[in-house]
């Protein structure tokens, strides 16, 4: 600017006046503090209502969980007032001594290695899985949702296993479709592809069977490697029958490595000779039990789900018209009476030389609840996919199931992610209700540690279901805050 003289005026200013720093009260600390807690005579009623509850609630819960809390003992007199002269709190001895019981349940003390190994398992898979940046997703998610669970299942229930000859299919029919048939989106089409390698896998049970039954063979295990090998190969020419002569060759010889390396664990493992003792079902118990009904209704109820909601937008009137039966019935009756009908009812139906297990009615009872639910959050993210996705993919030449796993699911999950998530949250929290048909998941054990004479105390109680509280928190908080994580991660729309 330049110097302007004038009549009348002693001085102009010949610059610009410098930008005075933003009130205290908009900026840092007291600014945020300022607008997000007093901002208005409701934000001010509304912040003050909560600091009373705060200085109400918390101040005694830490008192009773930390500081007045019993932290050593050996009996409930070391968790009794009158005894130690004082006012107490939590009896965390009490949950040390039944700590093993929350766990495990009844499961023989000497077999324990075998729960905390697929424990330890089941999180070598899940957390790289979970984790973006780790390399090779697809072989884990070929692990963790194809041959993890037979090998659990072997683990916890021993015996004469033949389920890693189901594993294999699994394993194989995934990796053929996932890598060498090019459907990619293996985290949204694996689940799916496993639901169908274990109805692959189950079809040859008729021939496993009769060759058992005509004492054929090298014996049942050996015969399960051999015909579902053979299953493995057939689903393995059929979907590569498009391909070159070369990928052909070369998704047969996977399924041939994937083959011998089922065999070689399964040597390991003893699990031809049975070595591992066999622990019948009625004796799991505890934290065991709510992760196996838990993580098998999250896993198998997601796959169903999404069939479940892609028969409910069929063009076919038959598949349309099953869905929206099958889905309806299930929302519309309590998860209470499902149980109760697979645990009591059932049986009534069946023959008399038919025996199947309770926690395994259960799990399956669980799972086609879930689906159903599933299918709605799953329907409300189909249908908020527009048109032109649908139209731009069939232009590319795409048929319907790969339009569906490579352009419109990957969308339609990452919108309804809260939704599917806070469906696993309540799933999670529902597997308290098994404690009704007589499985004592990890709250049934904490009640029945009540009933102990030895821990009766006027605290006993809070403190196991605080320790309870604690544990579900845990679990429940963690799956959300990873959710929110994923979300941030795909909202490629704020980048």
């Amino acid at each position: 600017m330049s110097d302007i003289t004038a009549p009348g005026h002693a001085f102009v200013r010949t610059e610009l006046v410098a930008p005075a720093p933003p009130p205290a009260t908009s900026t840092g600390v007291v600014g945020w503090i300022w607008m997000r807690l007093f901002g208005g005579w409701l934000n001010t009623l509304l912040t003050v209502a909560s600091l009373y509850l705060i200085w109400r609630i918390v101040p005694p819960v830490l008192d009773f969980l930390i500081f007045d809390a019993v932290w050593t003992g050996s009996s409930r007199d070391d968790c009794l007032a009158e005894q130690i002269g004082r006012e107490v709190g939590a009896c965390w001895p009490f949950i040390r001594a039944k700590f093993t019981q929350l766990v495990y349940g009844f499961y023989p003390w000497e077999e324990h290695w075998r729960v905390d190994l697929t424990f330890a398992l089941g999180a070598a898979l899940l957390v790289p899985l979970l984790i973006p940046r780790v390399p090779y997703k697809g072989l884990n998610a070929i692990l963790f949702f194809g041959v993890y669970p037979f090998v659990a299942f072997f683990l916890l229930v021993g015996g004469k296993m033949s389920m890693f000859a189901l594993g294999l299919t699994a394993a194989t029919v995934e990796l053929v479709l996932d890598g060498i048939a090019g459907m990619g989106a293996l985290p949204v089409v694996g689940p799916l592809l496993t639901t169908i390698a274990y109805l692959l896998a189950i079809v040859t049970w008729p021939f496993r069977a009769l060759l058992g039954a005509l004492d054929w063979g090298p014996g049942p295990l050996w015969n399960d490697v051999i015909l579902t090998g053979i299953t493995a190969c057939a689903v393995v020419w059929y979907v590569t029958r498009r391909s070159g002569a070369a990928e052909r060759r070369r998704a047969l010889l996977i399924t041939l490595a994937a083959m011998l390396a089922i065999v070689l664990v399964i040597k390991a493992l003893g699990a031809d000779t049975g070595r591992l003792p066999y622990v019948e079902t009625r004796a799991w118990g505890g934290l065991l039990v709510t992760l196996v009904v838990a993580v098998t209704g999250i896993v198998a109820s997601l796959p169903l789900g999404i069939m479940l909601a892609l028969g409910r937008r069929s063009r076919l009137p038959v598949v349309r018209f099953l869905s929206v039966v099958f889905i309806e019935f299930w929302r519309g009756v309590p998860l209470i009476t499902v149980l109760f009908f697979a645990t009591y009812m059932l049986p009534l139906f069946l023959p008399n030389n038919w025996s199947i297990d309770s926690l395994l009615r259960a799990l399956v009872g669980v799972a086609l609840f879930s689906a159903a639910y599933m299918a709605e959050v799953v329907r409300g993210g189909l249908q908020a996919i527009p048109r032109g996705q649908y139209e731009g993919a069939m232009a590319l030449g795409l048929g319907y199931w790969r339009m569906m796993g490579l352009i419109v699911l990957p969308q339609a999950l990452k919108l309804v992610i809260p939704g599917i998530v806070n469906t696993f949250i309540g799933l999670f929290k529902d597997t308290t209700l098994v404690l009704i048909v007589s499985i004592f998941d990890f709250l049934g054990q904490l009640r029945a540690a009540f009933a102990d004479p030895n821990w009766s105390t006027p605290v006993t109680l809070f403190t196991g279901f605080a320790f309870a509280g604690l544990v579900y928190f845990a679990f429940c908080f963690g799956m959300s805050r990873y959710s929110l994580f994923i979300e941030r991660r795909l909202n490629v729309q704020r980048r």
